[in-house]
């Protein structure tokens, strides 16, 4: 679906080093801003235990996880919002992204220089979240700028709308508050669909720790989660430079060791992944046969021809009838034939709503 999350932060926070170990692309991380220039994109798997378990079931000739795209965004700093430092370039391609996972510094080393002097990572998250909202301040003014005329004339009601939602945002943007926060019903968010605003894009807030705090966090942790408890957004602890050991590791074995070491039950990295896709309000269906087992991802609340769709578009304009079984039902007896056999296996309409896990089969016709 080319579904893309963009990694952010102040140089030196460790956003290169968290998005080595999320994808096989190596972007360059070094002890200096601007480290990273271009954005560095990776292709990064979604993990899914239950793909898995289809493939002991079934046994296919491939398995295909899903994916995210992830994109290692060049650091900014104050005044991004008027061009200083990188921040044109920056900003652009915050964009493109449908996600902001925000990496914050929540650990001490004096060999790491901070482009602050000092680490503090409410500062940093306000320096950034300043900008983008300095960035939307100027898109809605210049967009308010274009209904007012037609708003204050009274006769063309849309306009008259458009003007009040558009209001309503500077007030809320001027306030220090992202867009996203906004007193303002999904419906009227139409208004504003054209501006592209950075602050209505979904966060994850990332606090990047040293090895001794990622299970208990430390003094940094317990004052962004304070600071963003009000912004409906999930914040994850993660060591960056020990998630950099553990991508090292080839072996699966050594990985789970590692991390049972060190009180832990999966990777920050794949808990990282998992939110992103959280944040992104996806579901996984899965298809499966002889040839493979791949999992599918869509948009929570796709109808079953949406989904079809997400395989080839033909699938979508011919759509049959789809053939569905529950992913429960399918562990439980085991195979396609066993559910058939226990009447397990639903045939579901154009108007049926996809489920997380659902295993499909389409009838199309074109």
């Amino acid at each position: 679906m080319g579904l893309k999350c963009g990694i952010v932060g102040l140089p030196n926070v460790g956003k290169s080093t968290l998005f080595n170990c999320l994808s096989n692309a190596k972007a360059q991380s070094a002890n200096f801003p601007f480290c990273t220039i271009e954005p560095n994109i990776g292709v990064i798997t979604v993990p899914d235990e239950r793909l898995e378990t289809l493939e002991k079931l079934v046994k296919p000739q491939r398995v295909l996880p899903t994916t995210i795209e992830i994109v290692d965004i060049a650091g900014l700093v104050r005044g991004a919002s008027k061009g200083e430092g990188l921040g044109n370039q920056f900003l652009a391609n915050i964009r493109e992204t449908d996600a902001i996972i925000h990496v914050l510094r929540c650990f001490d080393d004096p060999n790491v220089v901070h482009v602050d002097g000092k680490v503090d990572p409410l500062r940093d998250k306000e320096t950034i979240d300043m900008e983008l909202q300095l960035k939307d301040l100027e898109s809605i003014e210049k967009k308010i700028a274009k209904v007012e005329k037609a708003a204050r004339v009274g006769t063309d009601k849309e306009a008259k709308k458009a003007f009040d939602v558009l209001r309503t945002f500077k007030e809320h943007l001027e306030k220090g508050q992202p867009a996203r926060s906004a007193p303002v019903s999904e419906e009227d968010k139409i208004f504003v669909e054209d501006s592209y605003l950075l602050t209505d894009k979904p966060v994850l807030y990332i606090c990047n720790v040293d090895e001794k705090s990622v299970v208990t966090g430390n003094e940094y942790v317990t004052k962004v989660k304070e600071a963003v408890k009000d912004e409906n957004a999930e914040v994850l602890v993660i060591a960056a430079a020990v998630e950099a050991d553990i991508a090292e590791m080839e072996n699966y074995e050594d990985r789970k060791l590692f991390l049972e070491d060190m009180g832990l039950s999966e990777s920050g990295v794949s808990k990282l992944i998992k939110a992103a896709y959280r944040l992104l309000d996806l579901y996984t269906y899965f298809t499966a046969g002889e040839k493979e087992v791949r999992a599918w991802t869509i948009h929570k609340g796709m109808t079953a021809p949406q989904a079809a769709g997400v395989i080839h578009s033909d699938f979508e304009k011919g759509f049959i009838r789809a053939e569905v079984i529950k992913y429960d039902n399918f562990v439980k007896y085991g195979s396609e034939n066993a559910c058939k056999e226990a009447g397990k296996l639903a045939v579901e309409g154009k108007e049926y709503v996809v489920a997380d896990g659902d295993i499909m089969h389409f009838r199309f016709n074109v």
